[in-house]
């Protein structure tokens, strides 16, 4: 069956997954050599990650031109909705898993090490929240829902505005306001990373809130640290978008490349609402 008559694109044959593979076999023996303090390790993570990047740009921008050139029919584009979608459901799972460890300290473990019954292990524990956990002598200050955290709540959720804004327009293939939603959207977004950046250095220096502050501290750090790395991705995606859309990609009709990225952003949002509200606000 040849390209015209088949209903799914089959590519020609690729060497971007085994340049892939090169960069991660690089990585993980770069991993693996510098957790034992072999110097060498270093340079094979540096290499590794200067061939990841490169595979990544030279795949993403070749499934960027088959786009373009019309090779992805409707059924592919379906293919494509359903692995986005199933994508962000293990992300989803993910950070369910963290909020579960949450729970579990803040409802069940704290306070059923503070029973009586189990005064004999740690006598001057005596459970609540936020708490290190019995053991642990390190005073903290926990970080507040307002200032900065609120604050970024509104960058965040207004750039959720900014996305579909720009979303609509090219639906309606409103150029300009397209390249001015996302515009608004990416510096929306490196300002939130900003912040965040400069919230972490507050807690070190100030609240004395470290990542080896027991539950607390470990639970605040892993969930809003992982939640800035997906909002990192999610910027950089959408600065990639940006360009494209300045190159003149992307039509009303055929646009799942900013309609995936614009899913992932809007996850990234929804996220946050979770965390400001039971790291933040309930403390």
């Amino acid at each position: 069956m040849n390209q015209e008559t088949a209903r799914y694109y089959v590519p020609a044959p690729s060497t971007w997954p085994i340049t892939g593979s090169i960069a991660l076999l690089f990585m993980g023996f770069g991993a693996a050599f510098s957790v034992n303090k072999i110097p060498a390790g270093y340079w094979l993570l540096t290499i590794g990650f200067s061939i990841l990047f490169y595979m990544i740009f030279g795949w993403f921008r070749t499934v960027a031109r088959e786009s373009e050139a019309g090779k992805f029919n409707d059924q592919v584009d379906k293919s494509f909705r359903w692995g986005m979608s199933w994508f962000i459901f293990s992300e989803v799972m993910f950070f369910a898993a963290f909020f579960g460890a949450l729970y579990y300290m803040r409802v069940l473990s704290v306070p059923w090490l503070s029973d009586l019954e189990h005064k004999i292990l740690w006598p001057d524990f005596a459970g609540g929240w936020p708490a290190s956990g019995p053991g642990i002598t390190q005073k903290f200050t926990p970080m507040g829902p307002w200032g900065l955290p609120a604050f970024n709540t509104f960058l965040l959720l207004t750039s959720g505005v900014t996305v579909t804004w720009a979303h609509w327009a090219l639906k309606l293939n409103k150029r300009g306001q397209l390249k001015w939603g996302l515009f608004l959207t990416i510096l929306l977004g490196f300002l939130f990373i900003g912040c965040q950046a400069y919230e972490y250095m507050h807690a070190y220096s100030e609240l004395d809130l470290k990542l080896t502050s027991g539950a607390y501290g470990a639970t605040f750090y892993m969930l809003t640290g992982f939640h800035g790395f997906h909002v990192t991705l999610g910027a950089i995606m959408l600065t990639v978008i940006y360009c494209r859309v300045l190159s003149g990609h992307f039509k009303p009709e055929h646009h799942f490349g900013f309609e995936g990225v614009s899913w992932y952003w809007h996850f990234v949002d929804v996220v946050w609402l979770g965390l400001f509200i039971f790291v933040y606000w309930l403390v």
